[in-house]
């Protein structure tokens, strides 16, 4: 089954039909049709590098926040994750992956039982989802914002906010949002070995757009192909879907085929 790319590009675009655009530009990035993946898995936007880190993010007490944990509100970022972008990434703590290591927080007083419970709620590696995490510091009021736990917890795989299907998780990664106005016009020049594949996307902001992801990775973002990574989650059932990074190691996105053991019950 093919997406067809050729509807007029001043045409309406109600929301199904700016999805059904979407979804054909992403085929030409992944090389072949959304339709081709498995349409009941559970993908994700993951984002890391050097900007998470230094900038202090992936300790942030917003992580933490019960109201976080328990899904009912993003963790805003004040980062801008692109050159040039207008709007800066939400992400998801609940859906998000947390390494917890009580000792690595010595003078933390934490209630008995607590760190057992953290420790079994672990899916591998002490790595909890935060929905869990949430759970049971609410469960033993264990306050995770504490200075005390600050060196205890931290975010592994930091989740952008999407509904867990592949065409959002994609939107989420490479930052189109809903709407043809949401698009950021790009100045960065694609590869020349790209510019083919981008020619078959009609809509001019779109493809200026995702163009930014088909670069050399010195002005905008550069396709990681074969060596996209699921961050150590390959034996946990997860697979890389695609990935894009700069060419600094200040940013790399990747959209991850999470396991169920990964993904966890399904809201």
């Amino acid at each position: 089954m093919t997406t067809d790319l050729t509807a007029p590009v001043n045409s309406p675009a109600p929301e199904a039909d700016w999805d059904r655009r979407l979804a054909g530009a992403f085929a030409v990035l992944l090389g072949r049709p959304l339709e081709e993946y498995d349409p009941k898995a559970v993908y994700a936007a993951r984002v890391s590098g050097n900007l998470m880190d230094e900038s202090g993010f992936e300790r942030d007490a917003a992580w933490v926040h019960p109201a976080a944990l328990r899904g009912e509100r993003p963790v805003a970022a004040d980062l801008y994750l692109f050159d040039e972008a207008e709007r800066t990434p939400d992400f998801d703590a609940s859906r998000s992956l947390f390494e917890f290591r009580p000792s690595d927080a010595p003078r933390a007083d934490l209630p008995e039982g607590f760190a057992a419970a953290v420790e079994a709620a672990c899916f591998t590696r002490a790595l909890v989802r935060g929905a869990d995490l949430g759970a049971l510091a609410e469960r033993y009021g264990v306050d995770l914002a504490s200075p005390a736990l600050a060196g205890a917890w931290s975010v592994h795989f930091a989740r952008l906010v999407c509904d867990g299907t592949l065409l959002d998780a994609l939107r989420a990664a490479l930052g189109t949002g809903r709407t043809p106005e949401e698009l950021t016009p790009f100045s960065a020049e694609p590869e020349e070995d790209w510019e083919e594949a981008l020619a078959a996307i009609p809509h001019p902001g779109l493809r200026a757009h995702l163009g930014f992801f088909c670069t050399d990775g010195d002005e905008g973002l550069m396709p990681l192909a074969q060596d996209a990574t699921a961050y150590g989650l390959e034996d946990e059932g997860c697979e890389a879907v695609a990935g894009w990074e700069d060419g600094h190691g200040q940013l790399d996105i990747t959209v991850v085929r999470l396991s169920d053991l990964v993904a966890g019950p399904r809201r």
